[in-house]
């Protein structure tokens, strides 16, 4: 165990009540010998994701990374893959480089979980965050930050039954990703759900295979995307269908909640990446630095938060900082 000055400690202060309802731990690698900036030694902490190129929610992720990393005085540096393989190697080349801490997602945990023991086995602690809930444990890590995303997918599933959903084409636009397979399943769970993958790095595919679709099946009533950019290019294959279809999304970003407030869009199940992204590099500064093993090896979940008609006045101004 170590001890940080006042002073560190005085950073973090804000962070008491979040970390009162419990965070997880980081894993089971010992804390360097180091001891904040009583050693004046500055940490650098690489964060790792499977970001796919455009999407603006890894936009919020690394909002919160850099804010924690500026209050903290740590250096971050970030780097994707959407490739689950090709993201192992750029765990593995932060390794290398011996970071003191690595933050990362786990969509594709089976691609992962051998470098995540080489993190271990080097002394390197890990949070994980975003994707991963269900295998973050059995994967060795103690520590996740993120939406439960089948009891989201549930949540959003009940919220369009209640609504007078019936049909529900549900829009996948990463291939293997368990976490957005849970999202689907979970909203199958409420309502009537049928399952659809997408190229989620072309818009004009995505488009035209809503499209059809929606010409094709007009019991659909209701489009779920995975991601907000997806439900904009939804948007545009709703009007092209001919289609009544409403749109609920999983995640938020600007142009998201100003189409919530325009009506275009009428359900956005927001799992607060901004927050992810901010925890899972305080958490592992203060590990690194004052010894901290949090929250009993259990998930810490910031969502699911629905953003709808009901409150979107409220959260918009965050949204146009870009922190929701």
């Amino acid at each position: 165990m170590f001890s940080a000055k006042r002073s560190n400690l005085a950073k973090i202060a804000i962070l008491s009540t979040a970390i009162a309802l419990g965070l997880s731990a980081c894993g089971s690698s010992t804390p360097k010998a180091a001891s904040g900036s009583d050693s004046g030694k500055k940490y650098t902490i690489a964060m790792i994701t499977h970001e796919t190129p455009g999407d603006t929610y890894w936009d919020i992720i690394r909002a919160g990374a850099n804010a924690a990393a500026k209050h903290l005085g740590v250096t971050l540096k970030y780097s994707s893959d959407p490739d689950f393989t090709k993201q192992a190697t750029l765990v593995q080349n932060a390794i290398d480089s011996k970071v003191d801490g690595i933050a990362m997602t786990a969509a594709g945990p089976d691609a992962l979980i051998g470098v995540v023991k080489a993190a271990k086995t080097a002394g390197i602690p890990v949070s994980m965050f975003d994707s991963g809930i269900d295998d973050f444990i059995r994967m060795g890590v103690g520590q996740y930050f993120g939406s439960d995303e089948y009891v989201a997918g549930q949540a959003l599933g009940k919220s369009i039954a209640k609504a007078g959903g019936k049909h529900v084409l549900c829009v996948i636009h990463q291939e293997g990703s368990v976490a957005l397979e849970a999202r689907c399943k979970g909203v199958g769970e409420g309502v009537k759900s049928t399952n659809m993958q997408v190229n989620g790095t072309d818009d004009a595919s995505m488009n035209a295979s809503m499209t059809a679709k929606l010409q094709q099946d007009k019991s659909i009533d209701w489009v779920v995307t995975m991601g907000a950019p997806v439900a904009l290019v939804a948007a545009k294959s709703i009007a092209a269908a001919g289609s009544k279809a409403q749109i609920g999304t999983f995640d938020l970003n600007l142009d998201a909640a100003k189409a919530i407030k325009a009506g275009t869009i009428a359900i956005a199940v927001d799992a607060q990446p901004y927050a992810q992204g901010y925890m899972a590099v305080t958490s592992l500064y203060l590990y690194i630095t004052n010894g901290n093993d949090l929250g009993g090896g259990k998930a810490v979940l910031t969502g699911p938060s629905m953003v709808d008609k009901s409150n979107i006045d409220k959260i918009l101004p965050f949204a146009e900082k870009g922190t929701r």
